[in-house]
């Protein structure tokens, strides 16, 4: 099936348990040093020095050495303790993998709420040992906006850092249909279960981690959080401030709506009073009410796509997510475009098969022709990338984007010197049809949450979860409970280009429609073995446009490297869009690496570049896991 539609409910029967009893020593010390924040730091967080359109969606919080973890059957990667030990609960339980990431997600709702939740969306790869599956439930566009939904009186774009916050930007949620519809397709256990380990967290409490304290530190600043009620109420002290690290927080409303989601599916969220609460808080809003509607939550419906799959390097097929996300299709532009130029050694001489890296990280010369490629597929995803229902992909197939002759023709493009002083880069031609819209503006993208999971019957999954930006639209809804706490709203809507057509009145692919969904840069990512088929890696991250970025790092370290994916996260990060900045992650690049691309034309910047990667890959003996130290996620398994 390439599109099939599914109007789902769960399970309707919800058995009540202690679910998360003690967990076993090692693993609870990983858990309660990743929540304090006591993990030994490699570098302080840096501050961003790169262009707009680099800032990252979420701040940083340090850096924490993860040592790589090696199991024999099953695992759980995920971005905080709690969630990987409520996934492996669930792994233990007799669930399987999907099981185990819907319990992973629900908790991650609680303790990591900045970045992903039941109020956001989420694309989900996953493979039964048989065939891959990509399952689609990015939000929607409510049926009552229109192209002209940023545009201000004036002609011009709203300034993103106010279209962000508040009701305009919300998107019709779509994680827990998407989730509920691929349960039924291939879940185990009961829907119900999954739910009872965040329902006990939420209603006992977690502990405050440095990582959200630290982000709340800085929405205290700004006061763009605490603006909304309910959110200041449950974040924030009396006194203003953020609670302190170890704070126990209890979420009583979240735990409400997650029972009534466990009970009636997600009908719960989608219709009756928590979806009249939601669209009332969403319209509502005090300076930007938005336009989503009852009915716009009800109709709401998650999509089965056929993935792409595109070999690399001979030995390796790589499965993505299609359009409306643009990950896949521009990571494995950006490695076909690589796999075109000459290949060179440590010290840049050409016809070489030299890995790249000088020192240990990446050279200036393979940085150099990475950043060039970046730019000609970004390019191409400015131009092109939108949802499919709404924009038809170049010479009707997306893959043309891929094609072998295409690349050739556009690898001819990279020279020994930087082509980021001419751009913005102009887009190629895959078609054979005259390209009809006009690039998107570069404008800030928002950030993520990812799972990763195997199961001991080699069934696998990468599921990669968002509000947006950090805190989504600052907008919190307690499902009308009453009760302190709730759930963030997304702001997924600025996803789309502000403004919808060029000077001559071409119109922008990724303009907002109503219905319509979102350009996106997630990259939950499946990698086999090209002869046998033989699951290799899943592996995904947060950050934005450079989610992209993040991926390739840790294909290219791990597969043709010869890292393990513990040490290729490690790598120090860089990006390149579709802008005049080569972008360096700030503090771990030699002040060599950087004057050596200047000689070569590239402007350089510095940003954080907060990415949070969570890989599981197969090796002799099982499986190595592997975790961003940019962030607080673990790998758990046996």
């Amino acid at each position: 099936m390439n599109e099939e539609q599914q109007h789902l409910s769960g399970d309707r029967a919800a058995r009540p348990s202690a679910w998360l009893r003690p967990c076993a020593k090692g693993l609870r010390c990983a858990v309660a040093l990743a929540l304090i924040g006591c993990a030994a730091p490699l570098v302080p967080p840096a501050d961003s020095r790169a262009p707009a359109g680099a800032v990252q969606p979420e701040g940083a919080s340090g850096l924490q050495r993860k040592p790589g973890w090696q199991f024999a059957r099953a695992a759980v990667a995920a971005a905080h303790p709690l969630a990987a030990e409520a996934g492996w609960r669930v792994l233990k339980a007799g669930g399987n993998a999907l099981d185990a990431a819907i319990a992973v997600q629900m908790v991650l709702a609680l303790v990591e709420p900045q970045s992903s939740g039941i109020g956001g969306g989420a694309f989900l790869m996953h493979w039964d040992g048989r065939e891959v599956a990509a399952w689609d439930g990015r939000e929607t566009a409510p049926a009552a906006a229109d192209e002209r939904l940023f545009m201000q009186p004036d002609g011009k774009p709203m300034p993103m850092a106010q279209a962000v916050s508040g009701g305009l930007a919300v998107g019709v949620p779509g994680a827990v249909r998407m989730l509920e519809a691929a349960h039924r397709v291939h879940g185990r256990l009961p829907w119900a279960r999954l739910f009872e380990p965040a329902i006990d967290l939420a209603e006992r409490g977690f502990p405050v981690g440095q990582r959200l304290h630290t982000l709340l530190a800085t929405e205290a600043a700004s006061g763009t959080l605490a603006a909304d009620a309910q959110a200041r109420a449950y974040f924030f002290a009396a006194d203003g401030r953020p609670h302190a690290v170890g704070h126990l927080l209890r979420n009583p409303a979240l735990a409400e709506v997650l029972r009534a989601i466990a009970a009636r599916g997600s009908a719960a969220l989608h219709e009756g009073p928590i979806a009249a609460d939601l669209a009332a808080r969403v319209r509502g809003h005090a300076a930007r009410p938005g336009r989503l509607a009852a009915a716009d939550l009800a109709g709401y419906v998650p999509l089965r796509r056929a993935p792409i799959c595109t070999d690399w390097l001979a030995a390796y097929r790589v499965c993505g997510f299609p359009p409306p996300s643009s990950g896949h299709l521009t990571l494995m532009q950006i490695l076909g475009l690589l796999e075109k130029l000459p290949r060179r050694d440590a010290a840049g001489t050409a016809g070489t098969a030299g890995t790249g890296l000088v020192e240990g990280i990446p050279g200036a010369d393979w940085l150099h022709a990475y950043t060039e490629a970046a730019r000609l597929a970004f390019a191409d995803r400015d131009q092109y990338i939108a949802d499919p229902a709404f924009a038809a992909a170049p010479g009707g197939d997306w893959r043309s984007l891929l094609d072998g002759a295409y690349l050739a023709r556009r690898a001819a493009l990279v020279g020994e010197l930087s082509a980021g002083r001419r751009l913005p880069g102009q887009p190629g031609s895959p078609g054979t049809a005259p390209i009809a819209w006009a690039p998107m503006p570069p404008q800030p993208e928002g950030g993520t949450s990812h799972v990763s999971v195997v199961d001991a019957e080699g069934h696998a999954l990468a599921l990669t979860t968002s509000i947006e930006a950090v805190f989504g639209a600052r907008l919190m809804a307690d499902g009308g409970t009453g009760l302190a706490g709730g759930y963030l709203l997304n702001n997924q809507l600025t996803d789309f280009s502000f403004t919808p057509a060029d000077a001559s009145g071409r119109p922008v692919a990724n303009r907002v429609q109503a219905g319509k969904r979102p350009r996106s840069s997630m990259s939950p990512t499946l990698v086999f073995e090209a002869g046998s088929g033989r699951l290799l890696m899943t592996l995904g991250s947060p950050g934005g446009a450079a989610i992209i970025h993040y991926a390739a790092k840790a294909l290219v370290g791990s597969l043709q490297w010869g890292l393990d994916a513990q040490r290729a996260i490690d790598l120090p990060n860089f990006a390149a869009f579709n802008g005049p900045a080569t972008v360096l992650e700030a503090g771990r690049f030699p002040a060599a690496t950087a004057a050596a691309l200047r000689a070569r034309g590239h402007t350089v910047a510095e940003s954080e570049l907060t990415s949070g990667a969570q890989a599981l890959q197969r090796t002799a003996s099982g499986w190595h896991g592997a975790a961003d130290p940019r962030r607080e996620g673990v790998v758990v398994g046996e």
